[in-house]
This record gives structure tokens, sequence and C-alpha cells, in this order.
């Protein structure tokens, strides 16, 4: 079990970071984490002292001030590094860095500066650190106008509010799924090349305990004596041997656009799927992280969206589902009272259409206590979209058989289903 805690955890990063990791309980332990901790010791030494990985995410982004924004960086880095050897831990820590290193600014110099006073702290303590240099992230439930550009356009556009470049720069960008990936795979791959290190000691150490017997106290003593000798040589190099992590990593970006072409997707996003109900093509990895980015924030109100029905004597004909790439498409039937789901997706786009029957979907944001209902009637077919993060059942809460119809982006895969089961 590795215990990992997060400052920061409130945050865009550190959601969906410690979201993540809670999906995997078995292996991971979150060590909760509230900003007051940095307001008195004793709680930030009792939360230092259970960890033994710190992803340090904490950190001002904007201030109307920039000294503001620059002190308050430098004092959360000095206040965990202070508690640490007030408690004389040597977690593992990893900080998030940005890509503002590198100009001339009180934010990039603040990070830059945090990032080098815990490398002195892990040389002092013989620790271990990494700095990550991030592109800009993006992802779903980031704050508009605050956490990135893609979520105050998508903010804008979803909202048909009016969209300003001020700068048409070219960003570099890094999907907030992906880079909670490599935060954990380095967690992983250090707690485990540790653990691997301590096998080998302890190993090293019976094997020569055993082979060293004697019945002769002057002997055992002479044979431990030099046994020990051996033991700390063993140690010694047996500890230069355990890889410390880097301890400067630069993330690799999945994309690079200019602002003003992530708009227009955006926009492109809006006319497609807002006005015209159709998905857009979703076979690039990068289109469906950011139409699941864009598609968080469109207002609940939006649905369900109602189906228009071409009637004639023969009877009723309806457009059900229009997709720019492919998928799968599935129908069920459900008694009544029945009720199908109860899961959630991280990256699956997935649509719930009812034609016949009368029912109710709810949908709960994963870590949030809301539940949001819409009820359906076949004698208005209409449909909702489950967005990522979300788990969401369908009951039957009519009297006769519930039909509806599924559309999925991708083939359901035993060995990937991207499916988590969770109560709404």
């Amino acid at each position: 079990m590795i215990r990992i805690g997060i400052t920061g955890q409130a945050g865009f990063i550190g959601t969906h970071l410690y979201n993540t990791l809670s999906l995997n309980k078995d292996k991971y332990e979150c060590i909760p984490f509230q900003d007051e901790y940095f307001h008195a010791e004793e709680t930030l030494d009792a939360f230092v002292l259970q960890c033994d990985v710190i992803v340090h995410l904490a950190a001002m982004n904007r201030h109307n001030d920039p000294d503001v924004l620059y002190r308050t960086n430098i004092e959360l880095v000095q206040k965990l590094i202070a508690s640490m050897e007030r408690t004389q831990s040597k977690p593992y820590v990893i900080m998030s860095s940005s890509l503002q290193e590198e100009r001339d600014n009180l934010y990039g110099r603040s990070k830059r500066e945090g990032r080098e006073l815990l490398n002195q702290w892990a040389d002092r303590n013989d620790a271990a650190f990494t700095g990550l240099i991030i592109p800009n992230v993006f992802g779903p439930f980031g704050v508009p106008f605050y956490n990135s550009v893609i979520s105050t356009f998508s903010h804008q556009v979803v909202n048909n509010l009016e969209a300003k470049i001020e700068v048409d720069a070219c960003l570099k960008l890094i999907y907030v799924g992906d880079l909670v990936d490599r935060i954990i795979s380095l967690t992983t791959e250090y707690t485990e090349n540790t653990e691997e290190h301590r096998k080998h000691i302890k190993v090293n150490d019976n094997a020569s305990t055993e082979g060293n017997k004697s019945t002769d106290p002057n002997s055992q003593f002479s044979i431990l004596n030099s046994q020990l000798e051996r033991s700390d040589s063993q140690f010694s190099i047996l500890n230069s041997q355990l890889n410390k992590p880097e301890r400067l990593i630069h993330v690799e970006h999945m994309a690079e656009y200019k602002v003003t072409e992530l708009l227009e997707k955006l926009k492109g996003f809006r006319e497609i799927y807002l006005v015209k109900g159709i998905f857009p093509d979703l076979n690039s990895r990068l289109e469906l992280c950011l139409f699941n980015t864009f598609r968080s924030y469109i207002p609940k109100e939006h649905f369900p969206v109602k189906y228009k029905k071409n009637a004639d004597p023969r009877g009723v004909y309806v457009e059900a589902m229009k997709f720019c790439s492919g998928g799968q498409a599935a129908f069920s039937t459900t008694v009544p009272g029945i009720t199908r789901g109860n899961h959630f997706h991280i990256r699956k786009v997935e649509r719930f259409a009812v034609i016949q029957g009368k029912a109710s979907i709810k949908l709960r944001k994963y870590g949030s206590d809301e539940v949001i209902e819409y009820i359906l009637d076949g004698s208005e077919p209409g449909y909702v979209d489950m967005p990522i993060w979300y788990t969401h059942n369908i009951t039957n809460i009519g009297d006769g058989e519930l039909l509806t119809m599924f559309w999925i982006n991708e083939f359901y895969d035993p060995a990937d289903p991207d499916t988590y089961f969770e109560e709404v």
C-alpha cells in the first residue's frame, strides 16, 4: 500500500489525482489534506508523518499583486520543508512546476525557486525529489478564467458568450488525465524500486548469517564482527545502487495549438453537438479529450434533448443517433421497477435515448452528493448524454416495458472496460 498525500488536493489537478488514485484502493491510500494544514504546524506535521509520497500541487496561480503570488508560493514550499525536517520525515516529494519557469515573471520565479528549495532539502537529507515542468494543463471541471484558457473558452462558447483573444500564442498542451497517469507512474516506480531494494538487503543479510555459524564463542564473535563489517559494506553498496528518481522532468506535451485554433475547435463542437445533436469525430485522442472537457461545461438544463418526430399514416420515424466516427450502438428492454447502470466512465462518451416507456435517468458527479434526475417519456422520445466522472443509472418508472437505445464512442473491451461501479 502506497500512502500518498496531495497538497492542493481540492484544486483542479489535485482533484483529478485524488479521484484517480481512489479507483485503486488496494494499491493506494490517499492521505486527506486541507489547505488549512499550512496554517497549523501540528496538523501539517501529522499529515507529513503519514505519507510515503507527497505531491506538492498547492500554489497560487493568479493574483492582482504579483508580489503576493510570489511570497505565497515560496512560503508554501518553506512550510512543507520545515514540517518534514521537524518530523525527520523523508517522503518522496513530487512538485508541479510550469513552463513559466523560463519566463521573467514572479510566478515563474516562485516555481523555479520553490523547486530549488526542495532540491536543497533532498540534498541535505539524502531524500528523493522530482520537479515536474508541466505544459498547459486542460481537462474537465477546471475553473474558467483561472485554470486554463480551454476552460475559459469552453464556458464562454457553451453559454454563447463572446470569447476574446488577447495574444494568439502557441500553447503546448497536456490533458489532465495524462498528467495524473505520469505522476502515479513516478510514485509507483519509486516505491517499487525502494521495496525491491529492501528485499535485497534482507536476502543478503539472511544469507550471510546462515553461512557463518560456529559453536566457538570467540569464533562466533570474530565472525560476527567480520559479518557486521561486510553487512555495512553491503548496505552502503546497495544504498548507492538504489536509483533515486530524476530531479527534473520536462513532461511531454500531447499537442501544440495556437489559441485561435483552439477557439475554432470549441466553436465547432458547439455547432455540431449542441445545436445539431451530432457527435463530432472522436477518433483522435486529442479531439476526445477536448470534447470531454468542452461538454463538462454544458449546463444540466440542456438535457434531456427531445427528438424530432416525423409522423405519417404509416407511423413515426425518429433520427436517433448521428456521429462522425465509429462506435457501438445497442438497445435494451427493461421491465418496470428495474434499474440498470450505477457506474461511470473516465474517457467514454455515451448517450441514453428513451424510445418507449417512461424512465428516470440519474447522475451524480464522483465525490459529490448532488444527484441530477431527468424524467423521459417515450411519447416524446429524447436523450441524455453521460458526462465523464458522473456515475449514472436508468430506471423503468412506467407500467410497461422500457426501450432504450445506447451509443458509445468505442467498442467494449473486457481488458480495458473504462467502467467503474458506484451507486448513484
